[in-house]
């Protein structure tokens, strides 16, 4: 719901950055790969309670996310580098909440679960609507470019990260907060595919 809001703010200085790392010559595939060790680390770092430095590497870790197109912009985009991109950003939100059922299995277990449950269900509409898009050469640049078409929705990236903050600064919330996440991500998919309905079944 954010994203589209925020890209307008966020990508001229993200693009002067990418320029800039893309000069001393380092790829886009790089920086994808440093954010998902990042986002790694941050998972490590909840399951060891060190909640401070979680938050500063998941915050680390959607920078070099945000990076890694504006070097991908500056060094020319490519198919592979959208599909690392995207597997990236799998592993990481899986690892999140897989990291605060470690933590505490007994009371995130459940909660965690279903959290990764309507994030796998999500992922497949996203990837399942962005497969038909390609399909019928559809092409948005609400979302910046891409190498895969974006639907927007309830929940996106940006409200993705802030639940993860959320997650960081109240890791005793950690159950009533994935249980309303994962609703709210249920009705986000709900709406994707009812405009998939409208758009590819007729």
């Amino acid at each position: 719901m954010l994203d589209s809001h925020l890209r307008p703010i966020i990508d001229p200085p993200l693009n002067r950055m990418g320029l800039r790392i893309a000069r001393h010559g380092i790829s886009a595939n790089t920086v994808t790969l440093i954010g998902l060790v990042l986002g790694l680390a941050a998972a490590a770092m909840i399951a060891a309670q060190q909640f401070w430095l979680a938050l500063a590497l998941v915050l680390a870790s959607r920078l070099a996310d945000g990076l890694d197109g504006a070097v991908a912009r500056a060094h020319g985009v490519t198919d592979f580098g959208g599909y690392l991109d995207i597997t990236a950003d799998y592993v990481f939100y899986a690892a999140v909440p897989l990291a605060f059922v470690l933590l505490d299995p007994g009371a995130n277990g459940v909660a965690g679960a279903f959290l990764l449950l309507t994030f796998y269900v999500n992922g497949g509409s996203f990837l399942g609507f962005a497969v038909l898009a390609e399909r019928h050469s559809m092409r948005s640049q609400t979302h910046g470019t891409k190498t895969l078409y974006f639907t927007g929705g309830l929940l996106e990236g940006t409200e993705t990260i802030l639940f993860f903050v959320a997650l960081c600064l109240f890791p005793d919330w950690f159950a009533p907060l994935a249980w309303g996440f994962g609703v709210l991500v249920l009705v986000t998919t709900a709406a994707r595919i009812a405009l998939a309905w409208k758009v590819f079944g007729r």
